[in-house]
C-alpha cells in the first residue's frame, strides 16, 4: 500500500476540491448559460440545483469509470477480495472525495438541502470506502457498488424538470421517469442478487477469513444499510412511475372515447 497511499490521498483531495469548485463556481456559470430558467430560481432552488449538477457530474464519472473497470480491469477481477492496487481504488478515492464535499455542502446549507437519509448514506459509504482504501481489500466490491451511481443522473434530471416547471406529464418527464425507474431497478435492486450471492459464495473461505471480523461485519452492515434505503427509494419511484403510466392510460382511453363519439 505504500506506493499507492500518496496517490489515493491526492486523488481524494483533488476530487474534493474539484467538486467544491463545480458547486460554488462552475455550476452557476454553466447553468445560466444552458438553462435560461436557472436565473429566475430562488436562492434555495439554486443551491439544490448546483448540488444536483455536481451529483450528476460525479455519477457520470464514477459510474462510467466503474463500468469500464467492472468489464475490463482484470487485476481487480482476478482476486475480488484481496486484489492489489488497481483502477478500482482510484475510482473509490474519487467517490470518497465527492462524498466529503457533498457532506460539507449539506451541513453548510442544512436548512435548504439537509436530509438525514443522505447523511446516513454518505457516512455508511465513506466508512466502507475508508476500510477498502486503508486495508487494500474489497476494491472489486466497492467498485461494483459504485455502479449504482448510474441511476443518479435520471433522478437529478427529474428534479431539474420540476424546478423549471415542466408539465407533470410532458413527454420529456415521462421518458426520463421510465428510464429512471428501469435503471434504478437494474443498478440498485437487481444488483443485490449477484452481490449477496457472491458474499455467500466466499463466506468461510480462506481469503474471507483473512479479512477479519471488523471488515466482514462492516461489509455486511454498510451494504445492508445502503440497500434498505435503495429499496425505500425504489418503492417511492415505482409508485410515481405507476401513477404516470395510469394517467397516460386514462388519457388514451378518454381520447379513444371522444374519437368514438365523434365518429
Amino acid at each position: 500500500m505504500e506506493i499507492n497511499t500518496k496517490l489515493l490521498i491526492s486523488v481524494t483531495c483533488t476530487s474534493f476540491f474539484t467538486f467544491q469548485l463545480l458547486f460554488y463556481f462552475v455550476s452557476y456559470w454553466f447553468s445560466a448559460k444552458v438553462s435560461p430558467g436557472f436565473s429566475s430560481l430562488s436562492f434555495k432552488k439554486k443551491i439544490e440545483w448546483n448540488s444536483r449538477v455536481v451529483s450528476t457530474c460525479h455519477s457520470l464519472v464514477v459510474g462510467i469509470f466503474g463500468l469500464y473497470i467492472f468489464l475490463f480491469d482484470e487485476a481487480t477481477k482476478a482476486d475480488p477480495l484481496w486484489g492489489g492496487p488497481s483502477l478500482a481504488n482510484v475510482n473509490i478515492a474519487i467517490a470518497s472525495g465527492y462524498l466529503i464535499s457533498d457532506l460539507s455542502i449539506i451541513i453548510l446549507y442544512w436548512k435548504v438541502i439537509g436530509d438525514k437519509f443522505f447523511i446516513i448514506h454518505h457516512c455508511a459509504s465513506l466508512y466502507a470506502y475508508y476500510l477498502v482504501l486503508k486495508n487494500g481489500v474489497l476494491a472489486y466490491i466497492g467498485n461494483f457498488r459504485l455502479l449504482a451511481e448510474l441511476s443518479s443522473p435520471f433522478v437529478n434530471q427529474r428534479w431539474f424538470f420540476e424546478a423549471l416547471k415542466y408539465p407533470k406529464f410532458s413527454k420529456a418527464i415521462v421518458i426520463n421517469g421510465i428510464l429512471m425507474t428501469v435503471v434504478f431497478f437494474i443498478v440498485r435492486i437487481a444488483s443485490m442478487l449477484p452481490h449477496y450471492g457472491f458474499m455467500y459464495s466466499v463466506y468461510g473461505t480462506e481469503p474471507y477469513i483473512r479479512l477479519g471480523v471488523l471488515i466482514q461485519l462492516s461489509w455486511v452492515i454498510s451494504c445492508v444499510v445502503l440497500d434498505v434505503m435503495n429499496v425505500m427509494w425504489m418503492i417511492k419511484i415505482s409508485k410515481g412511475c405507476i401513477k404516470v403510466i395510469s394517467h397516460i392510460r386514462q388519457e388514451k382511453a378518454k381520447n379513444s372515447l371522444q374519437n368514438g363519439k365523434l365518429d
